[in-house]
């Protein structure tokens, strides 16, 4: 649900897109202090209740005149505005129409929404393109619902940051403290605590296909039921590095209702949404109402659904609804523009807007206050939000957000007393959602910059120090989907001629060239501000991480490497043919062969037919992986399941072609036996698929049964 690769130009792009830039270190986080016995929460942050009001009584006020500039702020040098210079609303209005215009255009949007809030006022708030096609509907700023995607996690760690003021929940407790027995989390689990789901450090592996998302509502489950059938595995200590998990978040959702009669959704609208006004934003989904589950989507809202698409044979389709319900903390929310322009408010007035209050001041400090030690511009998880490295050497705070056809991003500037939330209702979004907040930021905030950043020399004589094959650790850990997630997770590093430093993952490239030494391996983009960590051990790089901080991309080894896999199966695709070619052409005369050797070559011919229809299967499978909706929604598929079925029964044989070599070797009289050339072509053709059945047994890819 974040941008994966910001996730979906193509359909597995969603599980990896981590594209924002961090800079230096900060001091090591500190909780906010509790106290000593629970509490009730109404002491700590007393509201008023918000009166049944009109549209017109909570409409934001748009383009009303913010406050001068604060005294003593000082312009940057070739800025537009000094930080505490409101922008003109007309200005304003102007840039951001061109800009989506030019975006949504190129990137191939249908719809979008867009708010932007600073100094108290609600400065943009406009709808671009349509929210549906047939018939057409524009976006309307005030009513079309979008999904926000990972946005929705921000509501998450509100609620449980309300817990842990109170005293009910503890940073640095288990989680499974305040989970239901079900949902708790079984053997080394068991340590992860309340603080390593903030920062995203369970350790756990990360699994999407075929259970993230769905389009039938019927397999929609309860969240408790999700979060005991889908229970990822451990790959690393808690607390050792990031590497976001969905997952991770649905627990929290579960923790901050435990021992409640009350489920999630009506939490989440109990303290934030009815009390900040925001009539068109929920959790819930336009589902039949069913028992055990939360209620569906008031019928109020479901007219004003905005439709999903992507863009085939050159227009829109319109795609599935995605339902997200059995992870709902993680993902599910929809609301509109005008929505989250109340929120953002909020947001900026640390948790208090227009005599309401939805967080106390503890939880506001922690909101921009990392919980991890990172290097300036790394984002070190703020409990839970991002830090966002804006142009000009701001400071934002929000958080991205996508599914397979939402693109949304959310971002307050405490700094410029700035917000601004965008969402694209098409799968190539992507691009146009993150990038609008820095865009406004540089235009009025931030000196010109000269782009594209030359190479650097230096660079190019060190290339062979960066340059490899590398793979994502967020990833599943086995099975197929861990087999997919080789292709889906790596990343392949090279160097140009004049010194730029390209990465390169499921055919995007980005360039980046040394920020400071080159052998410090600091890296920023070539044409941006997005920035790149190389972890360096004796002088050479062992691994990189990007702004985002949302996985680590390692050195891949021997066996991981597409390289490796695809020259394995090259040699057994050219073995298979040989064997095949040789069969025919030994049919055409007499053979002379024992009874043993005629078994072997036959169970060989049979070898030579299952590798080359498992690798037409698996090539099959990777051509059609540019459909989002068959990837996730049928997964794992007939075709990868067969592929790999195929692959198990060739590894099976291989092992008894292995326990025949002596015999075969060993023949019987010279006129009843193979020649020496042909024992030789048998044992190397026993060997390659002996390699490249333990190849893809090391990398989940002879289980078919899983997913």
């Amino acid at each position: 649900m974040r941008r994966l690769g910001n996730a979906p130009l193509s359909p597995l792009t969603l599980l990896a897109l981590l594209a924002l830039v961090l800079s230096a270190a900060p001091a090591a986080a500190q909780d906010p202090a509790l106290p000593d016995t629970p509490i009730p929460y109404s002491q700590v942050a007393p509201r008023k209740a918000p009166a049944r009001a009109t549209p017109a009584a909570i409409a934001p006020v748009a383009n009303t005149p913010a406050a001068a500039a604060t005294p003593g702020e000082q312009i940057r040098p070739g800025a537009r505005l000094a930080p505490g210079q409101p922008i003109d609303p007309a200005d304003l209005e102007a840039f951001v129409d061109g800009w989506m215009s030019d975006a949504m255009t190129r990137e191939h949007v249908a719809g979008a929404t867009v708010s932007v809030v600073q100094n108290g006022q609600v400065v943009l708030k406009k709808g671009y393109g349509f929210a549906k096609l047939d018939p057409r509907r524009p976006v309307d700023p005030d009513r079309s619902l979008f999904r926000v995607g990972s946005i929705s996690k921000t509501f998450t760690w509100i609620l449980l940051m309300n817990e842990v003021e109170a005293g009910r929940i503890r940073l640095d407790a288990p989680i499974n403290l305040y989970l239901p027995e079900r949902a708790r989390l079984p053997g080394r689990l068991r340590e992860v605590t309340v603080r390593n789901l903030l920062d995203h450090s369970p350790g756990l592996e990360d699994r999407a296909l075929g259970q993230l998302f769905e389009n039938n509502a019927r397999r929609v489950r309860p969240l408790e039921l999700y979060l005991r059938q889908e229970r990822p595995d451990r790959v690393l200590a808690p607390g050792v590095l990031s590497s976001y998990s969905n997952y991770g978040t649905a627990l929290a959702g579960a923790a901050v209702t435990f021992g409640k009669d009350e489920t999630f959704e009506r939490m989440a609208e109990e303290e934030i949404f009815l009390p900040l006004g925001m009539t068109h934003t929920t959790f819930r989904e336009p589902r039949p109402e069913r028992r055990g589950l939360p209620g569906a989507m008031p019928a109020r809202l479901r007219s004003d659904v905005t439709d999903g698409f992507g863009w085939q044979a050159g227009g829109f389709k319109a795609l599935a609804y995605e339902y997200v319900g059995h992870a709902a903390p993680a993902g599910s929310v929809s609301s509109t523009a005008g929505d989250m322009a109340r929120y953002m408010l909020a947001l900026l007035g640390d948790g208090t807007w227009n005599g309401v209050t939805i967080h106390g001041p503890r939880a506001a400090q922690a909101f921009r206050t990392p919980l991890q030690r990172t290097p300036e511009g790394m984002n070190g998880w703020p409990h839970g939000f991002i830090a966002y490295h804006l142009p000009g050497g701001f400071r934002g705070y929000g958080h991205d957000g996508a599914t397979l056809a939402f693109h949304s991003s959310m971002v307050v500037a405490p700094a410029l007393n700035l917000g601004v939330f965008i969402s694209t209702n098409s799968a190539g979004g992507a691009d146009v959602a993150g990038a609008l907040p820095g865009a406004l930021v540089r235009r009025y905030y931030a000196a010109p910059a000269a782009f594209p950043r030359p190479g650097s020399p230096e660079l190019a004589k060190a290339a062979q120090r960066f340059e490899g094959a590398y793979l994502s650790t967020r990833r599943a850990n086995g099975g197929l989907e861990g087999f997919v997630g080789l292709f889906i997770g790596a990343v392949d590093v090279a160097v140009t001629g004049d010194g730029r430093l390209l990465t390169v993952r499921m055919g995007q490239q980005q360039a980046w060239v040394p920020d400071g030494p080159v052998g410090e391996g600091r890296f920023v983009s070539a044409d941006g501000d997005r920035r790149l960590w190389f972890r360096m051990a004796d002088g050479r790089a062992v691994s990189f991480r990007d702004g985002f901080n949302a996985a680590t991309q390692q050195r891949a080894g021997f066996t991981e490497r597409l390289s490796t896999l695809a020259l394995a199966a090259g040699l057994a695709a050219f073995a298979s043919a040989a064997t095949l070619v040789g069969l025919v052409w030994r049919s055409r005369r007499e053979v002379r062969q024992n009874q043993i050797q005629a078994r072997a070559g036959l169970i060989q011919a049979l070898q030579a037919g299952l590798c080359l229809v498992a690798i037409l299967l698996f090539a099959t499978w990777a051509g059609g992986a540019n459909d989002v909706e068959a990837i996730f929604y049928r997964w794992p598929g007939a075709l990868i399941v067969a592929a790999s079925a195929c692959a198990l029964v060739l590894a099976a044989l291989t092992l008894i072609t292995i326990a025949a070599l002596p015999a075969v070797w060993q023949g019987g009289r010279r006129v009843d036996s193979w020649s020496a050339g042909r024992k030789l072509s048998f044992t190397l053709t026993v060997l390659i698929y002996a390699g490249f059945s333990v190849l893809l047994a090391l990398n989940g890819a002879l289980e078919p049964w899983s997913r």
